[in-house]
């Protein structure tokens, strides 16, 4: 196949993503709205009833909402992430995941920061969060750490989505050659003119670096932000150090399993076997295990300094985690984050993709749970007895969590509609240069590469 046919066959299989749409994308695309206004129904009810509605009470003033923004926070981290180290080590795998990864990303902090919205309860005073000239002067609490994600949050899909953006301009300037009607003109606008000369790829090799080296540091700072928020207090099981790496590490673990359940649909629903492979996925189950084997460190690490330092406060709320009534939550998080990614030590289980989805779908779950432990039980079993108190998600609370989930859903596949699901310029570029590389057998390999 010579390197035109195979750049045509490429462009023409990433095209396929966009204009093939079967019944079962249409009844997905159903599912996530259905799903989606279940939650914004259940956000209605309570705002016109008030937070009545909700589980939350005296003792724990945080609950859900909270977990659902630390948890989708977590999720984006590992996109955009992963997809810029991949780029700077110049693996192959980036190609088939960076593109998926990012947009994850993107879609993730939309859906986490609807919930700080949430959580005031009058949503129609969020705007108070930002700090802007007004004539009452008032102005946020800058010493909060509340604020401070904010800042951390805007920043970060500010940038992601610029990384995002950026790396699809080739394929959307692509794209307008190879399609026709209005999307011809959408994906003409929108590739801002990049006619693919050799001076605008050189301007585009030396800007694109920029951003991949901006979004590692900022994502990282991000989350460690996001830790803050418990770390700062000085409420029982939050006030610790480890806490920052703790959930850099957490973020992403739980960002590589929703990854993985991600490619792996795109796989199956577009037949994309060619550009997806198993060395992707055995690439990411290698990764979600060594951020397990970290976690695991993390939770060892976390109990022992509880009985080290011998606050009685942290000790009993440990113990109470082990062994009290939301021991089911604790040993849970263990079993899925620490005891269940252990599979993946087992090449065949990593080459194995239902196997790999399961693990994947009970590490997003542990996870989920995990972020509901540290923000329930140490609110719930603070350090006066006095205060103790239980929580449980209400009904409308969960419609929320689940709304939540298809609001992601949703946009994930409006975006794979529209855009390009992989690379379609990095692709090309990694195929063809598999395709020139010399065989083995090669006596003079001085020789221009011949095609095949």
């Amino acid at each position: 196949m010579t390197t035109a046919t195979l750049s045509d066959t490429i462009g023409a299989d990433m095209e396929a993503t966009i204009a093939r749409t079967t019944w079962r994308y249409w009844l997905a695309l159903l599912f996530a709205a259905g799903m989606t206004a279940l939650g914004i129904w259940a956000w209605v009810q309570i705002l016109q009833d008030g937070f009545g509605l909700t589980g939350l009470n005296t003792p724990v003033m945080w609950g859900s909402f909270i977990t659902n923004f630390v948890f989708f926070i977590g999720v984006s981290h590992a996109g955009t992430l992963v997809s810029a180290i991949l780029y700077f080590t110049k693996s192959p795998i980036r190609a088939g995941v960076g593109r998926s990864a990012e947009a994850m990303t993107v879609i993730a902090i939309m859906t986490a920061g609807l919930f700080p919205i949430i959580h005031l309860g009058r949503a129609w005073l969020g705007f108070w969060l930002m700090p802007y000239p007004n004539q009452r002067q008032l102005w946020p609490n800058f010493h909060s750490p509340l604020i401070w994600d904010v800042f951390a949050i805007s920043s970060y899909v500010t940038i992601s989505a610029l990384f995002l953006y950026m790396g699809m301009l080739p394929d959307l300037s692509s794209l307008s050659r190879r399609v026709r009607g209005v999307r011809k003109y959408v994906y003409r606008v929108l590739s801002l003119g990049f006619s693919e000369s050799d001076g605008e790829w050189a301007l585009f090799e030396r800007a694109y670096p920029i951003f991949a080296l901006v979004v590692i540091p900022l994502a990282v700072s991000v989350h460690s932000v996001v830790s803050w928020d418990f770390a700062m207090a000085l409420t029982p099981g939050w006030h610790s150090t480890i806490f920052a790496p703790y959930f850099v590490a957490g973020a992403i673990f739980s960002g590589v399993a929703m990854a993985i359940i991600l490619l792996s649909l795109l796989r199956r629903g577009y037949k994309l076997q060619a550009y997806i492979q198993e060395k992707h996925f055995d690439a990411l189950a290698k990764l979600m295990l060594s951020m397990s084997l970290i976690m695991t460190f993390v939770y060892c690490t976390e109990i022992f300094m509880a009985f080290y330092h011998g606050e009685s406060v942290e000790i009993d709320l440990y113990i109470w985690r082990m062994t009290g009534p939301s021991a089911p939550l604790f040993w849970s998080v263990i079993f899925c984050n620490s005891v269940v990614p252990l599979a993946c030590f087992w090449r065949k289980i990593r080459f194995d993709l239902r196997a790999l989805i399961a693990i994947s779908v009970l590490v997003t779950i542990g996870m989920w749970l995990e972020r509901y432990m540290i923000v329930v039980t140490s609110l719930s079993h603070g350090a006066d007895p006095a205060t103790w108190g239980s929580y449980f998600p209400s009904f409308h609370e969960i419609l929320i969590t689940v709304g939540a989930c298809g609001w992601f859903a949703l946009w994930f596949m409006v975006f794979v509609k529209f855009f390009p699901c992989i690379s379609i310029s990095e692709t090309k570029q990694a195929q063809v240069a598999f395709s020139t590389v010399p065989s083995a057998g090669t006596e003079d390999s001085s020789e221009e590469p011949h095609d095949a």
